[in-house]
């Protein structure tokens, strides 16, 4: 990879950042496609955010992504927001158009494409327990139900921010069974009761954390999902697994966000298999 004056920039921000695989992903892109441009990571504080990004236009870059704690921050501070944030009420990519910088969210169908991808079926007419309600976990539950899930449960260490999300399904997607749960017995009950668990916390992120539910919140005919993806299996995937369900991380939906915002910085659909093949290599030596 030569760089020079002429090479595109594109980036991931949050804080921290060292955990990221999105270079990986789209540097491996942008090789196979043979383009002058390179794909970085910086660390960026929260309260930096809304000076950092028309920064980084002035300096040119094409785009960003972000991650936590980020997503939540740009969408309060960005006047234009495509409607994919709006709906979602987080950021996760950014574009830099004449303008100014637009904010788009990508999870959500990140997430849907993922969950088809793994177990071979959507989420219409499942129950589903969501554990974490911050941007990537509200992506997902407001993701679900505009495809028809029959219920959701929620949780989160704050419970405001449930009640919250809560509001939006209801109002949004006439979501009329709705459950937050705030003891670990009621979560227990939840994910004993779901078709769906899906794990989306930064809980698994280091390899000492330990799993927010137990084997026995598990049983056989469910789907376990795990947003965090830097491991083949996080402890919350093996108590999902000794229970009896099936899992799958969250590099499927790290891969198919991705390339959705790689469509929306170039205009040019990216070689997803390039993407998933240096994915793949880094999380599972293949």
């Amino acid at each position: 990879m030569k760089i020079g004056g002429q090479t595109k920039k594109f980036a991931v921000l949050g804080h921290p950042i060292g955990h990221t695989l999105s270079p990986v992903m789209h540097n491996a892109a942008i090789q196979a496609l043979d383009w002058d441009a390179i794909y970085l990571a910086f660390d960026v504080h929260p309260d930096q955010l809304m000076n950092v990004l028309p920064a980084m236009q002035q300096m040119g870059f094409g785009g960003v992504n972000l991650t936590v704690p980020l997503k939540e921050t740009a969408f309060k501070g960005l006047s234009r927001l495509d409607e994919s944030a709006r709906i979602m009420g987080a950021v996760n990519t950014v574009k830099f158009e004449p303008e100014g910088p637009k904010g788009y969210n990508t999870d959500g169908m990140g997430f849907l494409k993922a969950m088809e991808e793994a177990f071979g079926e959507g989420v219409a007419g499942k129950r589903m327990f969501v554990f974490g309600a911050g941007g990537a976990g509200r992506a997902v539950a407001l993701a679900a139900a505009g495809e028809g899930v029959r219920s959701l449960a929620l949780a989160d260490v704050d419970i405001e921010r449930c009640r919250r999300l809560a509001v939006e399904l209801e109002t949004q997607f006439m979501i009329a069974e709705i459950d937050i749960v705030t003891t670990p017995e009621a979560q227990l009950e939840a994910a004993q009761s779901a078709d769906i668990i899906v794990q989306a916390t930064p809980v698994g992120m280091k390899t000492s954390d330990p799993s927010p539910l137990p084997p026995q919140a598990f049983h056989e005919g469910q789907r376990a999902f795990d947003l965090v993806y830097m491991y083949p299996e996080t402890a919350f995937m093996k108590a999902a697994k000794a229970g009896g369900a099936r899992i799958a991380n969250g590099l499927g939906m790290l891969l198919h966000q991705g390339a959705k915002a790689f469509e929306i910085w170039t205009g040019v659909q990216p070689p997803v298999q390039a993407m998933r093949a240096a994915l793949e290599k880094e999380v599972y030596k293949k």
